[in-house]
């Protein structure tokens, strides 16, 4: 029982820390535009696909709750494929903060498009601690995950018993849980 609200709180957890990140600001980008104008990019346009992985770790997180042995192992696998494309993405943003992830929102303010055209544009940019802090949450959901793969053998099962026949619990005493 431990077990099993372990990793549904960490997958709960690590989901609704990318889904807030994706709603912050990750870069701050200069534009040498003579203005000196300065653009928050948020995490949603630093990494496109955070908001719906995100969502996607809550969902799994909500789903482990319920679902039976076999869906256990998948999930937990899914929630771990997650975690490494989060965690991928968020990390080459916080090691090279590439101008790729600043150019929906330059390009939004500027009407210039193009990459080269944009690092052209950009004076200098700045992170902020978000990136890192998806980074420790995807790390949660690697970690959550590969907890549930390894103890997901061990949990009860998910109906519990006012939901059985009595034909099924005389079935179910001859094998352990």
């Amino acid at each position: 029982r431990r077990a099993r609200s372990l990793s549904v709180l960490g997958m709960l957890l690590a989901g609704a820390i990318g889904v807030i990140s994706s709603t912050q600001t990750w870069i701050d980008v200069t534009l040498a535009d003579g203005a000196q104008q300065t653009l928050a990019v948020p995490g949603s346009d630093a990494v496109p696909v955070l908001t719906p992985l995100s969502l996607a770790a809550l969902a799994l997180g909500a789903a482990l709750s319920i679902v039976g042995p076999v869906l256990r192992y998948v999930l937990g696998a899914l929630a771990l494929a997650i975690a490494g494309v989060v965690g991928v993405a968020s990390a080459q943003v916080l090691l090279t903060m590439p101008v790729s992830a600043t150019a929906a929102t330059v390009t939004e303010a500027t009407g210039i498009s193009g990459v080269d055209a944009v690092a052209d544009l950009v004076a200098s940019m700045s992170l902020t601690p978000w990136p890192a802090v998806t980074l420790l949450a995807a790390l949660l959901l690697a970690a959550a995950s590969v907890y549930t793969l390894v103890t997901a053998r061990r949990w009860r099962g998910s109906a519990g018993r006012k939901y059985r026949t009595s034909d099924d619990a005389a079935a179910d005493t001859s094998r352990p849980h």
